[in-house]
């Protein structure tokens, strides 16, 4: 789906993924993923630890190369859409707070997933959905190609240094990165290499968000794996 552009200009803009950084959807995909594996008679703690670092179909071709990719993804597809209706979720402590403090049409989501389970999501945890949502439909090129944080800050009007990404996964980070904007890392207790900053949690993070996406933090790209 494409939204409307924003208007976010010379004013910069904050660039949220979702799962893991703003939805606490570990044991959701976990979940997911046994049943699916299940259904395959594969190994799930196998196929969880190879979907972790690759997307659906690459993870197909690993773990169930001789079977239909196609129906593979059908599969997966049906299991997540279910899971989006009757599983239980959680918004990150401060999420909710941190989204409603900032300005309309100065954030976006970019998301590996479909914008219709994560508008499901926001419906169940209660957070705010902004205009512009960037999801696996909307690039050829998913994380860690640059191209979904490109794309939102140019459905925003923003140039990628005046964008702030949050996320909380290695390809996401090297997704900010190579679209030549600041990158901070949230909610692990270890950095992920390459960001600018780190926090231990969303909740941590919120003032110095808001500070980036005001002006008033002239220090953001500076490399600070303590905070």
């Amino acid at each position: 789906m494409i939204s409307e552009p924003g208007r976010c200009g010379a004013t910069r803009c904050v660039l949220f993924d979702v799962d893991g950084t703003l939805i606490d959807a570990v044991d959701n995909q976990r979940l997911v993923w046994r049943t699916w594996a299940e259904r395959h008679g594969l190994d799930s703690g196998e196929v969880y630890r190879v979907a972790l670092r690759t997307r659906p179909m690459e993870t197909f071709a690993q773990v169930a190369p001789d079977r239909d990719p196609r129906e593979c993804l059908a599969a997966l597809h049906e299991l997540e859409d279910e899971d989006v209706r009757s599983g239980v979720y959680a918004a990150f402590d401060g999420a909710s707070e941190l989204l409603s403090a900032l300005r309309p049409g100065s954030w976006a989501l970019v998301t590996s997933n479909y914008e219709h389970r994560v508008r499901g999501r926001f419906v169940r945890t209660g957070l705010t959905v902004p205009d512009v949502v960037v999801d696996a439909a909307a690039v050829e090129e998913g994380k860690p190609s640059p191209a979904p944080y490109l794309q939102a800050a140019a459905r925003l009007g923003a140039a990628p240094e005046n964008c702030l990404v949050i996320e909380d996964a290695p390809s996401g980070v090297e997704s900010g990165l190579r679209a030549g904007m600041t990158v901070w890392g949230v909610n692990s207790p270890v950095a992920v290499d390459g960001v600018h900053r780190h926090f231990g949690s969303l909740r941590e993070a919120a003032s110095d968000i808001l500070a980036f996406a005001s002006g008033q933090d002239r220090r953001s790209r500076r490399t600070d794996a303590s905070t």
